[in-house]
């Protein structure tokens, strides 16, 4: 595994070459100018204490502040349904204000949202992370995506080599579950990492797959993940949806049947200490350190307006957590999550996208045929 570990994972991520998902190449200034403090709007479609890509975006922020390279300012806009009407209206206004070099945004809610906006301020500079539907078609947008496929595929060895293992409150039963947020292709795409990684396991694995249908609603999320673990016996659920998705780490905690796996951030450093115990690892989403990236590449005169950039594992963008919980279990879990990280990392495995043509479809008939 010497290779493996010379891969950046973990609580050591660092981003290197990015390049797009699709060729392209970037508009490098051929005139460096002296790196200036630009000033960063941070429009939250949700709020800050998701322990997961929010939180992550916010705390690269402070990063950047902190060395002296943004001033930023974070607003938060709320989640709900009652929310949504602020988040035109905010983007509207920060952005015929006329104050930010970057206004930042993220997630498949915004893009509708972002392209009219951005085409009607076509001087004012945009990042959206988490989404591509628009990428290109804005001159003044740069689309920042992760591989989260690649992912779900490590994290899927690792619940499925997991819940046959013997360990303490597993089962015998090859049931594993994935709690989603909201029924969307980046969700899926976590999604459709997480089977095919856990087929490759076990073709006769079964995933109990749910959705809460929104990102903020931890008690329906934990009602959904009691269902699994009562009804079907599932003892290693990963919850992809920012605070909903929290809601299985409760029930995991509550039943004491069941672990639970964390998404985006390394949730057991956020979690309260009870249900840091429950939560075997995380599959990382380094929105953080994206944002980092780009604003390093835009002082170095590097542009990515009208293009998309895609964070992999050999760039940092994403990787699962390694040490803490992780190394107490089994050994030859241990090997085969580490395998499976170098064979995608070195290309012997490609995993399918639910964001490529016709891979949401893909993704959701697979789903359809694994429940249990």
């Amino acid at each position: 595994m010497k290779k493996w570990l010379s891969l950046a994972v973990a609580s050591v991520m660092v981003l290197g070459m990015i390049t797009g998902c699709s060729p392209s190449s970037n508009n490098s200034s051929n005139n460096q100018e002296e790196a200036k403090v630009l000033n960063v709007c941070n429009l939250v479609n949700g709020n800050l204490g998701d322990k997961s890509f929010f939180d992550s975006a916010q705390a690269g922020l402070e990063q950047l502040e902190a060395d002296g390279k943004i001033t930023f300012k974070t607003i938060e806009m709320g989640a709900t349904d009652a929310d949504q009407p602020k988040w035109l209206e905010t983007l509207n206004e920060v952005s015929d204000s006329g104050e930010y070099d970057l206004i930042i945004c993220g997630t498949y809610q915004m893009p509708d949202y972002l392209k009219e906006v951005a085409d009607a301020h076509p001087d004012q500079k945009y990042l959206i992370y988490d989404d591509t539907t628009y990428v290109g078609q804005s001159p003044n947008v740069a689309n920042m995506s992760f591989k989260q496929n690649d992912v779900g595929y490590m994290v899927g060895v690792f619940a499925a080599a997991m819940t046959t293992s013997g360990y303490t409150n597993t089962n015998e039963d090859p049931v594993i579950g994935f709690l989603g947020g909201v029924d969307s292709p980046v969700i899926n795409d976590f999604l459709y990492g997480y089977l095919v990684g856990a087929q490759s396991v076990n073709p006769d694995i079964k995933v109990d797959t749910r959705y809460v249908t929104n990102y903020y609603d931890t008690a329906y999320g934990k009602e959904l993940a009691l269902s699994m673990i009562n009804d079907n016996n599932v003892d290693i659920i990963w919850g992809c949806g920012g605070t909903a998705g929290n809601g299985g780490a409760e029930a995991a905690q509550e039943t004491g049947k069941a672990w639970f796996i964390g998404v985006d951030s390394d949730q057991e450093q956020t979690f309260a200490e009870e249900l840091a115990a429950i939560t075997l690892t995380s599959g990382l989403k380094n929105v953080g350190d994206g944002l980092i990236w780009f604003i390093d590449e835009l002082n170095a005169g590097n542009e990515y307006w009208g293009q998309e950039i895609c964070l992999g594992i050999n760039e940092g963008g994403v990787g699962i957590v390694t040490d803490k919980n992780f190394a107490n279990v089994p050994q030859e879990v241990q090997d085969a999550v580490l395998a499976a990280q170098e064979a995608v990392s070195n290309g012997e495995i490609t995993v399918p996208s639910a964001l490529s043509d016709g891979g949401n479809a893909e993704a959701i008939a697979l789903r359809d045929s694994m429940q249990p």
